[in-house]
């Protein structure tokens, strides 16, 4: 888990045009319950700072030179207990842009284009546990997601997990379905972890996807 005050989701700030990453760290600045612990402007940095400060969120462009985005989101997500999360702010939305992010492990994936209340949404999200999209790029993921599943297949699941899974896919924090399922969080983050392992998925952004080609959730 990352190191985090209560109630406040510490962002990493990782674009290489200074000007762009300035003004990303004073708006959000203004905002209650979010704290910007570092600013970056390159992959390799990224990486070092994520491993070292463990942040709750990374937010990520994708052109940064010594290692790309695509490259320092993979390198983080691949760091052995480090439960620090992607967000992708790229000016991109085609197919061969976030196909690559979603593979590298990122949750989100937001254009440059969005505003602040985007940008706050997504952070939360992602911070959550959750995933988050721009409309463009949702549709990319729903493309995906009708595509027939590979080789897993909903009976490897047990009932606890098909449940877990279930509730994830329809946006509930770990903390919410213990809530529900009357579990202790400790035990939902235990089943997450052993759901995403059975898929052979990285994020939540897998789960939801396995979720809707399975039929446990809809698209809408």
């Amino acid at each position: 888990m990352t190191e985090q005050s209560e109630g406040v989701i510490r962002v990493l700030l990782a674009e290489d045009h200074t000007i762009v990453r300035e003004g990303l760290k004073a708006l959000l600045a203004a905002r209650p319950g979010i704290e910007v612990i570092a600013e970056v402007g390159n992959g390799r940095d990224a990486v070092t700072q994520a491993q070292a400060l463990r942040p709750d969120v990374v937010v990520m462009d994708l052109n940064m030179p010594e290692k790309n985005g695509l490259e320092a989101t993979q390198a983080i997500r691949d760091t052995k207990g480090l439960d620090t999360q992607v967000l992708i702010l790229s000016m991109h939305s085609s197919e061969e842009y976030v196909r690559p992010a979603l593979r590298a492990g990122a949750s989100g994936y937001l254009l440059k284009g969005s505003g602040l209340s985007d940008l706050v949404s997504a952070i939360e999200a992602i911070a959550g546990g959750n995933a988050f999209f721009s409309p463009e790029v949702a549709r990319i993921v729903l493309q995906d997601s009708r595509r027939p599943p590979k080789s897993a297949t909903k009976q490897e699941l047990s009932q606890r997990e098909t449940q877990v899974l279930k509730l994830v896919a329809e946006g509930k924090s770990s903390p919410e379905i213990a809530k529900i399922l009357n579990l202790s969080v400790k035990t939902i983050e235990g089943h997450r972890s052993r759901i995403m392992a059975k898929l052979e998925t990285r994020n939540v952004v897998g789960l939801v996807r396995y979720a809707i080609k399975t039929g446990l959730v809809t698209a809408d």
